[in-house]
């Protein structure tokens, strides 16, 4: 253990001192603190989906999802007039499987497919902080950004 007298004459060395009290308060914490052990996690029955394992592949907004009957997806801001509640259908799909035998692959996109969905939420996800900054010239630029999303849900796929 360090004595105070040698700590008050390393104070001139900052950096030093600096160490020798962070190894000081380190070993002190080392001595006084027990392990305590993790309490055993209750065992909890898996909860088993009832989906049918059909699904479909649409493109929307430059992305495309992957989704089955029931799924809700954060899918990029469509342009026109809606509101919550309002049903959407999405005709550019891509790929539809039922889940037992058949697979339907689009070139590109599926005559007659449709994946219609309700839309739940209209939001913006969380900001991000872009910052542009050039040393030795004073330039310094902060903008933020906050990109909007529709929350939707499938009710089917056609």
């Amino acid at each position: 253990m360090i004595s105070v007298h040698r700590s008050i004459v390393l104070a001139k060395y900052w950096d030093f001192y600096r160490i020798l009290l962070v190894m000081a308060t380190t070993s002190t914490a080392e001595k006084t603190t027990k392990k305590k052990a993790a309490p055993k996690a209750k065992a909890t029955p898996k909860k088993t989906e009832t989906k049918s394992g059909a699904f479909a592949i649409f493109t929307t907004g430059g992305k495309q999802y992957t989704v089955s009957v029931g799924d809700k997806v954060k899918i990029e801001k469509i342009i026109g007039e809606y509101a919550e509640g309002d049903a959407i259908t999405f005709d550019k799909v891509l790929l539809v499987d039922d889940g037992v035998s058949s697979t339907n692959i689009g070139m590109p996109y599926i005559a007659n497919a449709r994946v219609a969905t309700k839309l739940v939420k209209i939001g913006r996800h969380a900001k991000v902080t872009v910052i542009k900054y050039k040393q030795k010239s004073r330039y310094f630029k902060k903008n933020g950004h906050r990109q909007p999303f529709f929350e939707v849900e499938v009710t089917a796929i056609n």
